[in-house]
C-alpha cells in the first residue's frame, strides 16, 4: 500500500468515526465538522502525497464547515426551549415537605422532602418550620436548601 493510500485510508476512517460519532450524540453538532475536515483531508490524501497537505485540509476543512454551521446552531439554540436548572439548581422553585423541623434560628438547619430526595434545609427569614409544612425551595447553597413556607396557592 502507498503512502498515499495509507493516509487517505487513515482520513477516510476517521471522517466516518466522526460521523457515527456525531449520530450517537444528539443534538451537539460537535463532531460534524472534524467529520467534514477528515472526509476533505482523504481525498487530498488520494490526489496529493504527503501527510502535510492532508494535514493542512483537515484543518482549513474543519474550520470551514464550522464557520458554515455555526449559524444553524445558533438558530437551533435561539428555538431550544428553556430548561431548568443544573444539579441542584433545578430545585429552585420546588415544593417540599419539612420532615425534620427547621428552627428560627439562622443556620439551624432540619430537613426536607422534594420530590423523592431528602435535602438539608436553612430558612433565612428566621421563621421556624414545623414537621409537615409545605416549603418552597428560593436558593441553594452547596449541598444546603433555602427555603421559605410554600404560597397558599402551591399547597395541596
Amino acid at each position: 500500500m502507498s503512502q498515499s493510500a495509507l493516509w487517505a485510508t487513515i482520513w477516510l476512517t476517521a471522517a466516518a468515526v466522526f460521523g457515527i460519532g456525531e449520530m450517537l450524540m444528539a443534538g451537539s453538532f460537535f463532531l460534524l465538522p472534524f467529520a467534514a475536515g477528515a472526509l476533505l483531508a482523504g481525498l487530498v490524501a488520494a490526489l496529493i502525497p504527503g501527510p502535510l497537505w492532508s494535514w493542512l485540509a483537515f484543518i482549513v476543512g474543519s474550520l470551514a464547515a464550522f464557520t458554515a454551521m455555526r449559524p444553524m446552531a445558533r438558530r437551533l439554540d435561539e428555538n431550544a426551549p428553556e430548561t431548568a436548572g443544573v444539579g441542584a439548581n433545578r430545585l429552585i422553585g420546588a415544593v417540599g415537605i419539612v420532615t425534620q423541623p427547621i428552627s428560627a434560628t439562622p443556620g439551624d438547619a432540619g430537613m426536607v422532602k422534594v420530590g423523592s430526595e431528602d435535602w438539608r434545609a436553612d430558612s433565612p427569614s428566621g421563621v421556624a418550620l414545623s414537621l409537615g409544612a409545605k416549603v418552597q425551595v428560593t436558593e441553594v447553597h452547596g449541598t444546603r436548601l433555602i427555603v421559605v413556607p410554600a404560597p397558599y396557592e402551591d399547597i395541596r
